[in-house]
């Protein structure tokens, strides 16, 4: 079970109240008179008027249900045609993702134009394709996106806008992959798109999220030189210069603009000009902050372990009306996890369940990293379970913590129970997952284990790296395996260096 919740932190939210006000419908009540045998209904005026009142009545009833029919009708005609609309729209977007997901193997026909009538992927509706690339963009499906969008482009409709670039481009940087961000820029430019301060800034950002501050540079001063597109964002190394130089042509920096700054001067570790860029955003009754702003804060004092400045700076951005969303939390879940305070841990996910924030992979990976470091095996096994029940399918991340953890405790049949789950599941692998598995067999001392990770590594397509062969190096060496470490050593000049680290998720 989860830790008490938040005390002093955070202060609640007022959970949403629903008020179901029931309403009893009246009773209709039929009343008949009856006719009193007493009265006296032979006169033939008498007859008369009590004909024409039932005949007036009678005819009232019959046109007021004539009426009553009619609207049941007319709101079943109309009901039948929503349904019939909802209908042929999903029929249509099924056949569009069907040409979509056919559209590879069916290239060379589309090319060749062999393919023809109302199906061609040449032809396809408008609404179907925007539809399916807006869902693929709002869910960061980076290369699915880019295949629908050129698939947009082959359309015979299809005319650039400026627009759907600048999305496909935020998504990317989202995504952490400004290259596929700045070849997008470059097709934008080479389609005759009009540039303007949305299109750069969409670089820009996708840039300082990867941390390649040189290059935002560059294109800040690309942005000077370009006419009728002045920047409304200089930054960096240069700011002071830069800012001044906007004051000059009367250029003023909005939320975009400090939050981009901000963020970027977090990840570069550049503490000071990064705090005197916030102040300078809070001094200005123009620019107001907002949650993104807040993310970046709290990120940058979290990752250097100055958890009391990063809490005051939560409770500032809440009293200032800016709400936390699931990103927050994350950021606040991994700052308390590298601190070790396990308790405010559990404090946060209790609270992100009190309140309905829905936990994403990012969440479950931080914490089952998180509790499998301090050798809580119970909690972080409690966790995983959970993941699965959500539908959420693990990463290469979560299997590597899950590796690490048992490893430090001693439980093999533990490891062998993961790779048990790797051979029933779809989970792509990749060599960094390989080479925890090579280090915890090697911390183990099973050995035979740790050299069978190579045959694992060439049936899933994995080359070994410098780290791998390393590793086992190391693990032969405390043993005195000399013979092995020879061998390894021969095949360590042949291989490439590894990426420096795994690319951590976004929050």
């Amino acid at each position: 079970m989860l830790m008490a919740s938040v005390t002093g932190i955070f202060s609640p939210f007022p959970p949403p109240t629903i008020s179901c006000q029931l309403v009893s419908k009246p009773a209709l009540a039929l009343t008949q008179n009856k006719p009193d045998p007493k009265s006296n209904y032979s006169s033939s005026s008498s007859r008369k008027a009590l004909s024409s009142s039932i005949k007036a009545a009678t005819e009232g009833m019959d046109e007021r249900t004539r009426r009553i029919a009619k609207e049941v009708e007319r709101q079943k005609a109309q009901e039948a045609r929503e349904r019939k609309e909802i209908m042929n729209r999903k029929i249509a977007s099924q056949k569009a993702v069907s040409v979509i997901l056919r559209r590879e193997a069916t290239k060379a026909i589309i090319d060749s134009r062999r393919r023809k009538g109302p199906t061609n992927p040449k032809k396809l509706l408008p609404r179907t394709v925007l539809e399916a690339l807006h869902e693929r963009v709002t869910a960061l499906r980076w290369e699915s996106a880019l295949k629908i969008f050129e698939l947009l482009r082959e359309q015979l409709w299809y005319r650039p806008n400026s627009g759907i670039y600048i999305k496909l481009i935020v998504m990317l940087g989202k995504c952490k992959k400004p290259e596929k961000a700045r070849e997008l820029f470059q097709s934008m430019i080479d389609e005759g798109c009009v540039l303007d301060c949305e299109s750069y800034t969409a670089l820009l950002s996708a840039y300082s999220r990867s941390g390649l501050l040189d290059k935002a540079f560059s294109l800040l001063e690309e942005m000077k030189s370009t006419p009728n597109c002045r920047p409304d964002v200089f930054a960096f190394d240069k700011v002071h210069c830069l800012l001044s130089d906007m004051a000059i042509h009367s250029i003023k920096p909005n939320t975009v603009t400090y939050n981009t700054l901000i963020d970027a001067y977090g990840k570069a570790k550049r503490f000071s000009e990064m705090e005197s860029t916030l102040m300078e955003m809070l001094a200005d009754r123009d620019c107001q902050p907002d949650v993104w702003t807040m993310n970046s804060t709290l990120r940058t004092f979290g990752n250097i372990g100055q958890i009391e400045t990063m809490e005051r700076c939560y409770d500032k951005f809440q009293g200032a009306g800016i709400q936390p969303n699931v990103q927050t939390f994350n950021i606040l879940l991994d700052s308390y996890g590298k601190a070790e305070d396990y308790k405010k841990m559990s404090a946060v996910m209790e609270y992100m369940q009190k309140y309905h924030y829905s936990w994403t992979i990012v969440t479950f990976n931080i914490a089952i990293d998180a509790f499998g470091k301090a050798g809580d095996l119970k909690q972080m096994e409690y966790l995983f379970r959970i993941m699965r029940s959500e539908r959420i399918k693990p990463s290469c991340v979560t299997l590597c913590s899950l590796v690490q953890a048992y490893a430090r405790a001693g439980k093999l049949e533990k490891i062998d129970g993961v790779l048990r789950f790797v051979e029933n599941s779809d989970v792509l692998l990749d060599t960094i997952f390989f080479n925890c598995l090579v280090d915890a067999y090697g911390r183990l001392e099973c050995f035979a284990e740790m050299r069978s990770v190579l045959e694992m590594m060439e049936k899933r397509g994995c080359k070994p790296d410098i780290i791998t062969y390393r590793t086992m190096i190391k693990a032969y060496s405390f043993k005195g395996m000399h013979s092995h470490v020879k061998e390894l050593r021969e095949l360590i000049t042949m291989v490439q260096r590894p990426p420096l680290k795994r690319k951590k998720p976004d929050f």
